[in-house]
């Protein structure tokens, strides 16, 4: 046996033993009652197309959005048609000119990128199931995707806490992709990451995602999985099937394809069931769930998808001590009128994004105004599961604010 496969399978035994029943803490007690942590990951929208009609009716503890943008356009409305029909150039150098160095004023008037439909709106009965959501929860209204650019740049943030690779430039060489569109594979250093530590202390974690069994399935037959009969666009591709660079631990050889560490999306119900739910875990859903723009993706498809999952938790015995993030990825080139902060190394900030706390330990019918982003969670993870101590990856986890805005202060969870 080789030194790389007997540390996976040591991985893998590990994160199974770790699993343990709600309530009790016969294996790593975390520091507040936050016992387990679900992480739903969307994509592709920014806080003022999700609610930036929210603000100023619904709550008036956050800004609403302006009526036009600094050019005087007037928004379009962002429905389930439109979003069906239409993704914006969201690559680093379209959003970079689209920010303008922070007046926000090119994403209808850019001369590389810019479009009308890139200043949308939700109207209020496609949102508002989210709108729900928020009002009951807690919303976040300063969450910033991590870096400018695209979706799989952004998702690196949840796992390393850092700059690995702009936009969509690698796909994992792991299951999927020969089925996706992005021709260069890498791999990284797994020591860097937030699943490196918890592993090392015990702490389970996984990743769940919608379609992964099927990729695994179509794969060993030599194709690419049949698409799903609900997914709108009926063909064998992406937002259909499974996309890897969706799944940041797909890209470290340790984790790639390890059972108890990337499952399907399936095992999460039946986990919940049987108490095995890990104390980290993500939700990713196909693409056709995520609400990513174009391709006959829908909003509400999304909006479903998310419910379900929240509803999930709350009707199993993890309930009480779980704390559900729905987050979205990156802003998918869609107008914000919030300038991002200065950036806290060399690569900047893009647009807010949606980010809302969900269960009875979030803090309820708020609203936060602290700075966050993606790399808030491997912080809050690390204080939490890691003995208090954060910014144990030396990435942005140790200067990027604590999640405690969004949580029940009596849990005693840091904002800073």
């Amino acid at each position: 046996m080789t030194r790389a496969l007997a540390a996976a399978l040591a991985l893998t035994a590990l994160g199974c033993a770790a699993h343990r029943a709600p309530g009790s803490c016969d294996g790593v007690c975390p520091v507040s009652k936050i016992d387990h942590l679900v992480v739903i990951v969307q994509e592709n929208h920014t806080f003022d197309s999700y609610f930036g009609r929210y603000c100023g009716t619904v709550s008036n503890d956050c800004e609403a959005a302006p009526a036009t943008d600094p050019h005087g356009h007037a928004p379009v409305v962002l429905d389930d048609t439109a979003n069906a029909n239409y993704d914006p150039n969201h690559e680093q150098a379209c959003e970079s000119d689209e920010l303008d160095g922070g007046k926000m004023d090119r994403f209808v008037d850019s001369s590389a990128c810019g479009d009308a439909r890139n200043f949308a709106y939700g109207d209020r009965a496609t949102m508002q199931p989210y709108w729900d959501l928020a009002a009951a929860g807690a919303l976040a209204d300063r969450w910033f995707q991590p870096v400018v650019g695209a979706s799989a740049s952004n998702d690196m943030f949840l796992f390393d806490a850092a700059f690995i690779f702009p936009d969509n430039l690698y796909a994992p060489d792991a299951a999927g992709h020969e089925c996706g569109f992005i021709d260069a594979r890498a791999s990284f250093d797994e020591t860097r990451t937030i699943g490196h530590a918890l592993t090392a202390a015990g702490v389970s974690w996984t990743w769940y995602a919608e379609g992964y069994a099927s990729m695994r399935t179509a794969e060993a037959a030599g194709k690419c999985p049949d698409p799903p009969d609900d997914c709108p666009l009926g063909l064998a591709i992406y937002p259909c099937i499974f996309d890897p660079s969706d799944i940041p631990a797909e890209y470290y050889p340790l984790y790639a394809d390890q059972s108890a560490l990337v499952r399907d999306y399936v095992s999460f119900a039946a986990d919940l069931s049987a108490h095995l739910l890990p104390q980290v875990a993500f939700i990713k859903g196909a693409g056709y769930h995520s609400e990513h723009p174009g391709l006959k993706t829908t909003i509400s498809d999304g909006a479903r998808f998310v419910q379900s999952v929240v509803d999930a938790v709350a009707a199993s015995d993890y309930a009480p001590d779980t704390l559900v993030l729905v987050v979205y990825d990156e802003g998918g080139g869609f107008f914000d009128h919030v300038a991002p902060p200065p950036s806290v190394d060399e690569h900047p900030y893009g647009t807010r994004v949606p980010a809302i706390a969900v269960g009875p330990l979030a803090r309820k019918g708020t609203v936060s105004h602290v700075t966050l982003e993606h790399s808030s969670i491997v912080k809050f993870v690390e204080w939490n599961w890691l003995g208090g101590v954060t910014g144990q990856l030396g990435a942005r986890d140790a200067v990027v604010a604590n999640l405690g805005s969004l949580i029940d202060p009596a849990l005693g969870v840091p904002e800073n």
